[in-house]
């Protein structure tokens, strides 16, 4: 199987196990039941997963994927607060686009792990993988034109502080989004790239989210 082919599918197996654990709880989900869902062998989905709680893994990822890759995509001469306010109102050239249903469960997901702890390290690891990431945007953007290197403390420091706060605001807009909550705050994607900005901001004191010359 390619790598594309098992990228694809393990994404197709956790958007079923994610839909059964949101509408019937993960105790009362099991691999069989998962595998059923997506129409294959209960052998096949332990194949590509350790158990059934992290078949949920791939889904609750798509909830950092959309602003990785924006922030990914930043130019040097850009501030923060430019660069989200356009790539969020304007993300036509970013492919393929994360889907909105995929988004939603994501956020399911990350409600649910409040009270499942297996959920949570599935959260915890997609904030894990943010950070990592976080560690080449900000080191490339410190220091000289030739930035400094993913393993300075600095840069691990500032990137944590980083994740750190998405995770927070993440979990903030996620549960507002599933309590039916006034979501006009949300809906102006200017102000909440604004919001985000500030943020990461105010978590590096400042440190990140200035062009760079």
């Amino acid at each position: 199987m390619s790598e594309q082919r098992r990228v694809r599918l393990r994404l197709e197996i956790s958007r079923e196990a994610a839909r059964l654990f949101w509408e019937q709880g993960v105790a009362a989900t099991s691999g069989d039941r998962i595998a059923e869902a997506v129409g294959l062998s209960t052998r096949t989905i332990w194949r590509h997963f350790r158990s059934k709680e992290s078949c949920a893994e791939p889904i609750v990822m798509q909830g950092a994927v959309t602003l990785m890759t924006v922030l990914r995509d930043w130019p040097r001469a850009r501030s923060l607060e430019e660069h989200l306010a356009t790539e969020l109102v304007e993300p036509g050239h970013r492919t393929p686009p994360v889907d909105l249903a995929d988004e939603m469960l994501a956020m399911k997901m990350i409600r649910l792990a409040d009270t499942e702890p297996a959920l949570r390290t599935a959260w915890l690891m997609a904030c894990d993988q943010v950070e990592r990431q976080m560690c080449g945007i900000i080191g490339d953007r410190m220091g000289d034109r030739i930035g400094r290197p993913e393993d300075d403390l600095d840069v691990r420091m500032h990137a944590a502080a980083t994740a750190s706060v998405v995770r927070v605001l993440d979990e903030y807009i996620g549960s507002a989004l599933l309590a039916d909550a006034d979501l006009t705050e949300f809906t102006d994607v200017v102000a909440l790239a604004r919001r985000y900005a500030h943020v990461i901001r105010t978590a590096t004191g400042g440190v990140v989210g200035d062009p760079v010359a």
